[in-house]
């Protein structure tokens, strides 16, 4: 497989096995997705307490699922605010195409932001 894989992702293969905290993230985000997928399985959704729950719940799973997948902290709490945001506004009523383009321009324009200032 080594072979085939081209000079940058071998690069890549070769950060993420050097990363000392891959381990533990990933035990971490198993934890997040099993108390994720109880509050989605035994909670009512009228509850505000578990909606709460559930978006901060939600919002720490999607960091270290996007920090894992994209080996960047910065990227991976970009990605999780914006899908949490906009579920947000979904809840609200007001969340549709325009609004999630929105989130994710806003993203994008952050993230060549803070490429361009190191």
């Amino acid at each position: 497989i080594i072979k085939t894989m081209t000079k940058k992702s071998i690069q890549r293969h070769n950060i993420i096995l050097k990363r000392k905290n891959f381990l533990p993230s990933l035990i971490i985000t198993l934890l997040l997705f099993l108390s994720l997928s109880s509050i989605v399985y035994f909670t009512t959704p009228p509850s505000p307490l578990f909606m709460f729950l559930f978006f901060i719940n939600l919002f720490a799973f999607l960091f270290f699922l996007f920090s894992l997948i994209l080996i960047s902290s910065r990227r991976g709490l970009l990605t999780s605010l914006v899908i949490t945001l906009f579920l947000l506004l979904r809840l609200f009523g007001v969340g549709n195409i325009l609004n999630l383009i929105f989130l994710v321009g806003l993203a994008i324009i952050v993230e060549i932001y803070a490429h361009f200032k190191k």
